[in-house]
């Protein structure tokens, strides 16, 4: 498999984008393929925000910030309550214990934010599979009982055999996310989350470039804005939709003025073809 993530997940929006210009910062263009939209992306310091996010979580792990995200801290969490009831449903349904692999997820981002939570559990198993410096991090800085770091599926799977996935704002910076998706599908999880993901309101795929503002970090990268009815036809030849919900209903994607999509979630149970 290829290297699951060739990015750090960027960040999506901070409080409606208001650190952002948006005649400057948000998306941009509608390119015929990744490739294009690449050539025109500047893209990004790596290790910069590797270590932006390192430090800003480190400080959440150590008492002295309550909440990161995007690798700024905040004194106050915000929940997303949608995917926290989804979090909580799979536990339900699993005897109040949560075996998850996290897509995708940074050096533990959601896990930190949900934490409060996650604590009341009977037992929690929180996996993440991320690009391979980010797992030597997280290994170094934050890996304990619970939080355990790879570098790719297979491995999370044979350590932990987590019953869900979340994919939680990751899958529309891959260049293939729909082979993506079709790999995940094949692995057979019991659940799927999907959340923080931007779909369409035309329907159709489009690629972008987000232009992220400095006072974050410097990047910009290509963005899918994926059609939600192509994405689910994928899922629903082995899934069943749980519960849909808007992600961030506040927030809506412009470009040039125009609503163009907005961010969706879902969670999905395999089928049972007993």
């Amino acid at each position: 498999m290829k290297t699951i993530l060739k990015k750090i997940v960027p960040p999506l929006f901070i409080d409606g984008l208001k650190l952002m210009k948006r005649e400057q910062y948000g998306w941009f263009g509608d390119f015929q393929n990744w490739i294009d939209a690449e050539k025109e992306s500047t893209g990004y310091n790596q290790t910069e925000i590797l270590e932006k996010v390192k430090s800003s979580l480190l400080k959440v792990k150590n008492g002295e910030a309550v909440y990161e995200r995007d690798s700024v801290v905040f004194d106050e969490v915000e929940y997303f309550w949608t995917l926290l009831s989804t979090l909580m449903f799979v536990a339900a349904k699993s005897k109040g214990h949560l075996n998850l692999l996290d897509f995708g997820g940074s050096l533990g981002s959601t896990y930190y934010q949900n934490k409060k939570f996650l604590d009341e559990l009977s037992k929690v198993s929180w996996g993440i599979v991320e690009q391979k410096h980010f797992v030597e991090i997280g290994k170094e800085s934050f890996e304990n009982d619970v939080l355990v770091f790879h570098d790719n599926i297979t491995a999370c799977k044979k350590a932990k055999n987590p019953n869900v996935i979340l994919l939680s704002g990751v899958i529309q910076y891959l260049e293939e996310p729909y082979k993506m998706l079709e790999n995940i599908i094949a692995q057979d999880f019991e659940f799927i989350i999907f959340d923080l993901t931007p779909f369409t309101v035309s329907d159709n795929d489009r690629i972008t470039i987000q232009k992220v503002s400095p006072e974050i970090y410097e990047a910009n990268y290509p963005c899918w804005l994926l059609s939600y009815s192509k994405f689910m036809e994928s899922l629903l030849k082995k899934y069943e939709v749980i519960e849909e919900f808007q992600s961030m209903k506040d927030f809506k994607i412009s470009i040039k003025n125009k609503f163009v999509a907005d961010y969706r979630g879902a969670l999905l149970k395999r089928k049972n073809n007993d």
